[in-house]
């Protein structure tokens, strides 16, 4: 469903997500060709679901997360 006008807080994971990859992937620097950047973001966005640990959801990362809720 598509939000209403100025109704902008179903864009605040993502707009987050975006801040975050553009300081730990891409911060300073030189551009690359669209198919090196789509291959970078790919791979990072791989990082950030499987590897990268997160405080909030117990030192896990969301993936381990997720499995592990779904177990429990």
């Amino acid at each position: 469903s598509m939000s209403r006008k100025a109704t902008c807080a179903d864009n605040a994971p993502m707009e987050n997500f975006f801040g975050i990859l553009k300081q730990e992937m891409y911060y300073g620097e030189k551009l690359v060709s669209y198919e090196e950047l789509k291959s970078r973001i790919e791979e990072y966005i791989y990082w950030y679901n499987h590897e990268r640990i997160k405080e909030k959801l117990a030192g896990l990362s969301p993936v381990e997360y997720r499995t592990q809720s779904s177990q429990s």
